[in-house]
């Protein structure tokens, strides 16, 4: 079996024998169930912090790898796993980006011009702004403006305070709101009035 059958819906990679629900807390219990469960949301995250649904798979995928062979620890210490996940997915991603943030990777030879399908939200001023800001500031507007979590539910999924989500909410909003006015139109016929 591939790498690629752990994220892929329908398939029962881990847990087979075990229980499906645990009858007194009705969580998920079995780490595939809660990979189906979950997975709509995980790569909805994942896109929203990379910028492209490729990276995003990718970022999932790897989180997922990791946590599916301490899946009852995860479940029975952190009490949350999905905020435990979100966070492993956000700290991944930074991580990742740190390293190729040095590196000049190229796809494809020079001189080959690969066909990629355009991007819907490629010139899509907010799109643009929110790519552009660093990790830490993406993931918490992302969390709190997509998702719709909480500060304190932001805190406990990136393991900060909530201090430093209010922190990073507020110089992520300057700076959206400094790069969306540079989009604006400019009304030069309106009369002063």
């Amino acid at each position: 079996m591939t790498a690629a059958a752990t994220v892929i819906p329908g398939t029962d990679v881990w847990g087979a024998g075990e229980s499906r629900k645990s009858a007194a807390s009705g969580e998920l219990t079995d780490f595939g169930d809660f990979v189906r469960a979950s997975l709509p949301g995980l790569l909805r995250y994942g896109h929203a912090l990379t910028g492209n649904p490729h990276d995003a798979a990718d970022l999932v995928q790897t989180v997922l790898e990791k946590i599916g062979s301490r899946w009852s620890y995860v479940q029975h210490k952190t009490g949350d796993p999905m905020a435990y996940i979100r966070r492993s997915m956000a700290n991944a991603h930074i991580s990742r980006w740190r390293r190729t943030k040095r590196e000049s990777l190229v796809a494809d030879l020079p001189d080959v011009q690969p066909y990629s399908p355009a991007d819907p939200f490629e010139h899509e001023p907010l799109w643009q702004a929110l790519r552009a800001l660093p990790p830490r500031q993406r993931a918490v507007m992302v969390l709190r403006y997509y998702e719709g979590l909480s500060e304190a539910e932001i805190a406990d999924s990136l393991g900060v305070s909530q201090g430093t989500v209010k922190s990073q909410a507020s110089k992520a909003i300057a700076s959206l709101r400094t790069k969306l006015a540079l989009f604006e139109p400019k009304d030069e016929g309106r009369e002063a009035g």
